[in-house]
């Protein structure tokens, strides 16, 4: 799995010795060896200060089971306190066995403090969120710069070697490496790692003997590059230039974050072992190398890398760096699915086909759309910019903002989660923020020269997913006003004043208690209503995974011949989702008979229960269903009764031993009555009942809120995935009612 990491993780960084001191020296030149010395020691400084110290020893350790990436941190923090705007948290949520975490100790103050501090101000919600979609959008918009820029860089070595190879020939040829690995991504990461680690392990070999052979042919002094005093002196001599040159040396970091967020596709210690055995020591001694090489030929900063390959090796080092370069883009890509499916499934990001390309891997995915839109903006990229010193200037500022992002929710762990030492807390943001502001600012000073590019693309998608998520918020807070009384239902009658056909009816809504406004819709508009109606919410808690057999929480609505049940269906923001409707509609029922006999095993032991204390059988009968909004739902149903245990179904009621299914039924037939009639049901078939919802402003709302509701929010959810796609269902089995959502 390290090895694997090299291909799809580490790309990015690997191939940054392609442009990095071509673009420092671009901006101070090159006087004597103090800038050579300077600039050699700000770059190996900087790879051990953020990606080895912060990256591979903190912030990896900050996932969320195995998870990584700022999503997941946002889900950690979610755990552990109700940050959440979207108000659907049950506490039964934590009886989830990937959910169950160390609470913050009630002698720790200050981790309580944080704690309800973020709980009772909605502005540090919002806050928290806002933080965690600009970090996600900036990984998306570094995502679309990283393909172009090291595409091109290793396509332009060409020039100067091909006579008539000119900048057009660059371009067309970066196009064409462009479509082919954009074109390979449908074959899954776990397929596109294994076939891209060999090369990159290839490559890092080939940097790392090459500096080697530089250093010895050269100067093999510039290890006095060590002495961070040479970065005083770099400062010192070229003033406000070397701060300028701060925006090329960041680059030599590009792709840092890819390392957290693709965690999901592999695991922190193969992250750990291939960054610190082989890809760490071998950028140091490729930098050096290249340093030597300035040493004795200064005016070669240009085409630094190419001029130090020997001449002997130049084609094959040119065929590796090219392919390696196009493995580079790999890592952001990978980083850009992952961050686009945890947004999905947090309701920060409309719904979108996702394809599961492993099935063993679940984190491995491939997401069409993101993958050809991408592919069009690099090749746009390319044909507009058409040189890696103009795509440089654009390169690194979403790169920095990321880290920026994730110092700030890693610290946000440390006080509320790790309960660190106070002083260790402080100093995280101390060290690395101050060092990731100061490269901010170098990098921000190129937002003329084409710096605008990034913050644009990242701008586009943190609008979206921003108001994606306030018109959910905004629409699931409509449901909650607008929800049906019991009392209603229940005036009704078991008829629901119309007429109940064999069938099962599922009426698919957003609310995790109550009764949604859907189903008045549904008894004034339909003829007749099914046999058994039951309320599906599907609904994302903030853990990775789910495990199946706790997937599914049921509660009765209403009386028993009323046939009327809740139903939670719960996933992680990792789970996948891709089983079609048949498969559903087995577990669905499966986990509804188990809770109709673990309900009349509850029933039969509280009655057995009060024959003992009061000789009175007459109360068996008139013990009283469980109404819609009452309590929480009941725990699990596929639990381990699916392996024939019986006495290891969790409960409501404790650990207390259970008669056995004979004696139930003898005691309680209608169990049997409702079994058959849930079976005759379900041979009747399934029907999706669906609201076709129009979310609008209400009238007496401000111009903004008006235009982003009913303009850009309602342009997203007609243009997104509708929820059943996902189980591909039949038309034939979809029955729509229009409503309209007045938020």
């Amino acid at each position: 799995m390290a090895f694997q990491t090299l291909g799809v993780v580490y790309g990015d960084m690997g191939t940054s010795p392609l442009y990095v001191f071509s673009d420092v020296f671009s901006k101070v030149p090159i006087k004597s060896e103090v800038e050579i010395l300077g600039a050699l020691s700000l770059v190996m400084y900087t790879i051990a200060l953020i990606p080895f110290a912060k990256y591979v020893f903190i912030v990896l350790k900050a996932n969320d089971n195995g998870e990584g990436g700022t999503f997941a941190l946002y889900s950690l923090i979610c755990r552990y306190a109700k940050v959440s705007l979207l108000p659907n948290q049950q506490r039964v949520d934590e009886d989830i066995s990937s959910f169950r975490l160390k609470l913050p100790s009630p002698e720790l103050q200050r981790a309580l403090s944080v704690k309800e501090c973020l709980e009772n101000n909605p502005l540090f919600k919002s806050i928290l969120l806002f933080l965690v979609l600009m970090g996600t959008s900036m990984v998306i918009g570094d995502g679309i710069l990283t393909p172009s820029m090291s595409v091109m860089s290793a396509v332009s070595g060409l020039q100067g070697r091909i006579p008539g190879f000119d900048t057009d020939a660059v371009v067309i040829v970066s196009v064409l490496f462009l479509v082919l690995l954009f074109s390979v991504q449908r074959f899954g990461t776990g397929k596109v790692g294994f076939m891209f680690a060999p090369i990159l392990a290839l490559w890092f070999l080939n940097l790392g003997s090459i500096g080697i052979y530089n250093m010895v042919k050269y100067d093999i002094s510039v290890v006095r590059a060590f002495n961070p005093v040479y970065i005083y002196l770099f400062f010192k001599t070229n003033g406000i230039k070397a701060w300028s040159a701060l925006g090329g040396c960041v680059l030599c970091i590009t792709g840092a974050e890819a390392m957290f967020a693709d965690l999901g596709h592999f695991s922190v210690k193969s992250i750990q072992v291939a960054f610190t055995a082989v890809v760490f020591p071998c950028l140091l001694i490729a930098y050096m190398g290249q340093a030597a090489y300035l040493m004795r030929y200064p005016f070669a900063v240009e085409r630094i890398f190419y001029d130090s390959v020997p001449e002997i090796l130049f084609w094959p080092v040119f065929v590796i760096a090219t392919l390696a370069a196009m493995i580079a883009s790999q890592a952001m890509i990978s980083a850009t699915f992952s961050c686009i499916k945890q947004a999905m499934a947090l309701g920060c990001f409309p719904r979108i086909k996702v394809i599961h390309t492993s099935k063993r891997v679940m984190g491995q995915i491939y997401i069409p759309v993101m993958n050809w839109f991408l592919m069009v903006m690099c090749i746009l990229i390319v044909a507009t910019f058409r040189s890696t010193n103009d795509i440089a200037n654009a390169y690194g500022i979403a790169e920095v903002g990321v880290m920026m992002v994730s110092t700030a929710l890693v610290t946000l762990v440390m006080l509320l989660i790790w309960q660190t030492n106070l002083f260790l807390v402080l100093c995280f943001p101390i060290i690395f923020g101050a060092v990731e502001f100061v490269y901010l600012t170098a990098v921000l000073s190129k937002i003329q020269e084409g710096g605008w590019l990034p913050l644009a693309f990242s701008s586009l998608f943190l609008c979206i997913m921003y108001t994606w998520n306030y018109g959910s918020v905004l629409k699931y807070q409509s449901e909650m006003r607008g929800k049906i009384s019991l009392d209603f239902i229940l005036d009704l009658g078991a008829t629901l004043g119309t007429v109940r056909v064999p069938g099962i009816g599922l009426v698919y809504n957003e609310l995790v208690q109550g009764i949604p406004s859907i189903f008045g819709h549904l008894l004034v508009t339909l003829p007749a209503m099914h046999s058994t109606i039951v309320f599906i919410c599907i609904k994302y808690v903030p853990v990775p995974y789910v495990p199946l057999e706790e997937r599914f929480l049921f509660r009765r609505v209403g009386h028993k011949d009323y046939h009327m049940f809740r139903c939670v269906a719960r996933y992680g923001y990792k789970d996948v989702r891709k089983e079609d409707h048949g498969f559903f509609e087995h577990l669905l029922v499966e986990s509804l008979e188990k809770f109709l006999r673990k309900e009349a095993q509850e029933i039969a032991l509280e009655a057995s229960t009060m024959v003992v204390e009061r000789d009175d059988v007459s109360v068996v009968s008139d013990i009283p269903s469980s109404p819609a909004d009452a309590g929480d739902l009941h725990v699990p149903l596929l639990s381990a009764q699916r392996f024939g245990d019986d006495s290891l179904m969790s409960g409501t009621e404790g650990n207390a031993p259970l008669p056995p299914s004979s004696s139930i039924t003898e005691e309680d037939p209608s169990l049997e009555y409702e079994l058959e009639a849930l079976r005759e049901a379900i041979a009747s078939g399934f029907t999706y009942l669906l609201a076709h919802g129009d979310v609008r402003a209400r009238k007496e709302s401000f111009f903004t809120k008006k235009f982003v509701i009913n303009y850009f929010y309602a342009f997203l959810r007609r243009n997104c995935r509708a929820g059943t796609a996902t189980l591909k269902v039949p038309h034939s089995n979809i029955m729509r009612v229009g409503m309209t959502y007045m938020v």
